[in-house]
């Protein structure tokens, strides 16, 4: 095949057409194609008739073989000159040892050698192939191990990809719970400083109080005082008088220091009323916004079983007879606060003991009380749920919680304002979830107990009295 490239194009003109290598002894036939004379006179061993070309297939005389010695002088040329030029380009295709061109390759030193190399005793007894085989083998061998590579490269670069997502979720969890933090300061800060306001307003008009009290009664003291003193100065008058003079009204001045009664200023207490303690405790801060929720039983689903007090709600064995009002739930076990809020913090407070399953939070009064209820904040539903033994915040994909203590109370605060509703590890006092949303309407509590499940979840969610001090200050 002929190429573009000089030396190529003279290298195959130098090579025997039968054994592929330089020709050694080049002899020409009647057709006038060359041969090595031992590759053409081994391919006509045996025939005793005219033979042909092994080119061509032209018939020749088989003992007509002339010397072509000009052939052989170019072969010698061609040699030296690819030699240069494999030197000249820094290829090692020639053995530097002998200047032959390196087309074996031995198998036990892993190393390309000539012919001669072959011969010699380093590799005479050594398994050689040759290179352009070696070659081929090692190149297919390569490349049958390139598809275990690559699947290792293919598996390698999935877990890097897993570990750098590793990396962003954990980066987001530290971000969500550092703003979870410092949203939790925030709102407990805000809260001491509103509590701050109330016990100094206090302060100030209990010591307004005590103050009036007390000046009143350095009043009335200062005007027994100075009555006092004028009767003192009269009857001493009345002493340095002559005998008529002092004899006049002196019975008068003597009733009236007779009946001189001092009255002694009305006892106030010095005792300070407004007594308190700074906690940092978020529960303690959250229980002034205390409201005392009941249960609404015209929304609650006739499977569910409320209280006389409508404090507790748990879910039945049977269906109730209950008439199907408009705020009724008729699908899924819900029931609703009685309370409805649509200003202001509020805060509750939900024992929920051993329960496996339950949902609490809040919704718009507004909400479809029929058929299916998609608990999502797009939904008008702003609530967390215990299932299959983890804690979730439902939002349009649920939001993991991770829950170190859990709970058997849960207390849920309603700033409408602010667009809150965070939930509260009442058990060890830590933050669970905070809901950030823009509110309209009224909203209710929520109340989900879950299925009876066989006995298993059949405990009620009760709701927590409100504490003593809600409504007031941090404590007494």
């Amino acid at each position: 095949m002929a190429t573009d490239n000089p030396v190529e194009s003279l290298q195959e003109e130098a090579m025997c057409p039968i054994c592929l290598e330089y020709f050694k002894d080049p002899v020409t036939i009647d057709c006038g194609h060359n041969f090595c004379r031992a590759c053409i006179a081994q391919c006509w061993e045996g025939s005793n008739t005219d033979v042909s070309c092994p080119q061509c297939r032209e018939t020749v005389q088989q003992g007509n073989l002339r010397l072509n010695r000009k052939l052989a002088n170019i072969v010698e040329m061609v040699k030296r000159l690819s030699l240069q030029a494999a030197k000249g380009a820094g290829e090692e295709t020639v053995c530097g040892e002998h200047q032959e061109t390196l087309k074996l390759f031995c198998e036990e030193d892993q190393t390309s050698v000539c012919v001669v190399c072959h011969l010699s005793r380093a590799h005479r007894d050594h398994r050689v192939v040759p290179i352009k085989e070696a070659a081929q083998e090692y190149k297919e061998k390569l490349q049958g191990a390139l598809d275990p590579l690559r699947k290792e490269l293919e598996e390698a670069l999935a877990l890097m990809s897993a570990e750098e997502e590793e990396i962003t979720e954990w980066q987001g969890k530290v971000k969500n719970r550092r703003e979870m933090i410092a949203g939790e300061f925030n709102k407990l800060h805000t809260l001491l400083r509103e509590e701050e306001q109330l016990l100094l307003q206090s302060l100030e008009e209990e010591e307004r109080e005590t103050l009036q009290r007390l000046q009143e009664n350095v009043t009335k003291l200062s005007q027994q005082s100075s009555s006092l003193q004028q009767l003192i100065t009269e009857i001493e008058e009345k002493c340095q008088q002559p005998v008529v003079e002092l004899l006049k009204d002196v019975k008068s001045t003597l009733s009236r220091s007779e009946n001189v009664n001092l009255q002694e200023p009305e006892a106030v207490s010095t005792d300070l009323k407004n007594v308190y303690k700074i906690s940092l405790d978020m529960r303690e801060a959250l229980q002034r916004f205390g409201v005392d929720v009941t249960l609404d039983p015209d929304t609650a689903h006739p499977q569910l079983i409320l209280s006389e007090d409508r404090k507790r709600v748990r879910h039945g064995d049977e269906r109730q007879d209950l008439p199907d009002n408009a705020e009724r739930f008729d699908r899924y076990t819900i029931v609703l606060g009685n309370e409805g809020f649509a200003g202001e913090r509020h805060y509750w407070e939900v024992e929920v003991g051993d329960k496996p399953y339950w949902v609490l939070g809040v919704c718009r009064e507004s909400v479809s009380r029929k058929g299916q209820v998609t608990p999502t904040p797009g939904n008008g539903y702003w609530v967390m749920v215990l299932r299959d033994g983890g804690y979730e915040a439902c939002t349009s994909s649920s939001i993991p919680l991770p829950v170190s203590v859990r709970p058997s109370w849960v207390g849920i605060f309603l700033d409408y304002e602010a667009g809150e509703v965070s939930f509260y590890n009442v058990t060890d006092r830590s933050h669970l979830f905070t809901f950030t949303d823009t509110f309209f309407g009224t909203l209710r509590p929520f109340f989900y107990p879950g299925l009876n499940a066989g006995g298993t979840n059949a405990a009620p969610l009760i709701i927590c009295p409100v504490p003593a001090q809600a409504g007031g200050t941090l404590g007494p």
